[in-house]
This record gives C-alpha cells, sequence and structure tokens, in this order.
C-alpha cells in the first residue's frame, strides 16, 4: 500500500469517518480538505437500494444542474445539413455528419456529450460498439436523440446532465468544481439527489438511498446525511 502525502494526511485529518455530516458541513468541507493545484472536480455517489440487473430497478435519467458542472463540454451534434446552422448557433463544438462519422469509426471520440437528429440514427447506430462503452451513445431517452438539436445543446452547455445506477447500485456523477461556492455545491447536491428520490422505482423495497458521499478528485469521501437535505 503506498505512503499517503503530506496534503492526503492532512486532508484525513480533518474528516471524522465515524461522522455523518449535514449537507452543509459536508460542502464547505469538501473544499477544505481539497489540495490539489488544479481546479477539482466535486463529486458525489448515491448507494441505492436497487437491483440493477432487475429492468423494473433501473434508475437513470437527466438533471440541468442550477449552477452548471463548471466543465466545459464539448458537443458534437450528428445531423442533416439543414439542421447544421441550428447546431452551430447553439454553441455546438462540432457538427456534421459523414465526416465525423468516419472519424469515429477510426477511433475519434474527443467529445463529452453527442446529439444526433432521429433521421440519422441508422448512421449512428452502426458506432454503437464505439460510442456504447464510453457513454456517448445517442439516446432519446436522456434528449440527445431529437429534431429540437439547438434546444438540447443549449441544455447541455447550460449543465443538464445524464445518469445511471451502475452495476454495483451506485449513481456516480460530478455536481461542480472546488472553486463553486458552498451554497452552489448544496443547490447542484439537492438537485441532484431530488432527482434521483423522484426516480424511485415502484419495485424497489426497503430503504432507497443508502448512503451518500461527497468528494473532490483525490479527496477522501465525506459522508452525507440524507436527512439534513431538503429536496423539493
Amino acid at each position: 500500500m503506498s505512503k499517503l502525502t503530506k496534503n492526503q494526511k492532512a486532508a484525513q485529518a480533518k474528516v471524522d469517518f465515524n461522522k455523518v455530516y449535514k449537507l452543509d458541513e459536508a460542502a464547505a468541507l469538501v473544499k477544505d480538505i481539497t489540495f490539489t493545484k488544479f481546479d477539482a472536480s466535486v463529486d458525489i455517489d448515491i448507494r441505492l437500494g436497487v437491483d440493477p440487473r432487475k429492468s423494473n430497478q433501473m434508475v437513470r435519467g437527466v438533471v440541468t444542474l442550477p449552477h452548471g458542472t463548471g466543465k466545459t463540454v464539448r458537443v458534437l451534434v450528428l445531423c442533416t445539413p439543414d439542421k447544421e446552422n441550428e447546431a452551430k448557433a447553439a454553441g455546438a463544438d462540432y457538427v456534421g455528419l459523414d465526416e465525423y462519422v468516419e472519424k469515429i469509426k477510426g477511433g475519434w471520440t474527443d467529445v463529452d456529450v453527442i446529439i444526433c437528429t432521429p433521421n440519422v440514427m441508422a448512421k449512428v447506430g452502426a458506432l454503437g460498439r464505439i460510442l456504447g462503452p464510453r457513454g456517448l451513445m445517442p439516446n432519446p431517452k436522456t434528449g440527445t436523440v431529437t429534431m429540437e438539436v439547438g434546444k438540447a445543446v443549449s441544455e447541455v452547455k447550460a449543465g443538464k446532465i445524464d445518469f445511471k445506477v451502475d452495476k454495483y447500485g451506485i449513481v456516480h456523477t460530478s455536481i461542480g468544481k472546488v472553486s463553486f461556492t458552498p451554497e452552489q455545491i448544496i443547490d447542484n447536491a439537492k438537485e441532484f439527489i431530488g432527482t434521483i428520490i423522484k426516480l424511485k422505482p415502484a419495485a424497489s423495497k426497503g430503504t432507497y438511498v443508502l448512503s451518500v458521499y461527497l468528494s473532490s478528485t483525490m479527496s477522501p469521501g465525506i459522508a452525507v446525511d440524507i436527512k439534513s437535505v431538503d429536496v423539493k
């Protein structure tokens, strides 16, 4: 086991691992225990009492964070020429079709989100083996397959993210940056947790939200008391 660095020791000394913190305490603490020289991401991990192997217990959805993610999101729009200007006007980083399909077949996936129109899904579907494992495959359920490409691009740029519970029953995503104020982190966390709660499957029995943790890049996790989260 590798030795802890001086900063890691300092971070761990500030966290009581036997304590479950209120959300406002955790939001302030996650900033205090981050020593990276770059603007680290603030992550949230929510363990759910569901069995993701069963289709009727799958938890998946989209959420628009009030203060965005703090990340620069690179968006590719795959569409026919009549939709290109709409996509570009909304701020898409890359717009086209055949040339990008060929680039992706060659291994290029240097984007964060891909949006496409329904009429090009035949071409996009052929890229499933490449895009699927990277979480880049457009999906109507997340609003990334739509004729309203301008609206979709604007929403993604504003902080809309999609999420899905993993095979261990955990939903993990970034909800901001350490440079955010504690209030911004709290707002984003409440929005995300509230969305998760609304998506509770009818087939899920017992306790739904088992645990919530906040952390930043390379920081220890901070347990959050779900009862302290006043969601709408």
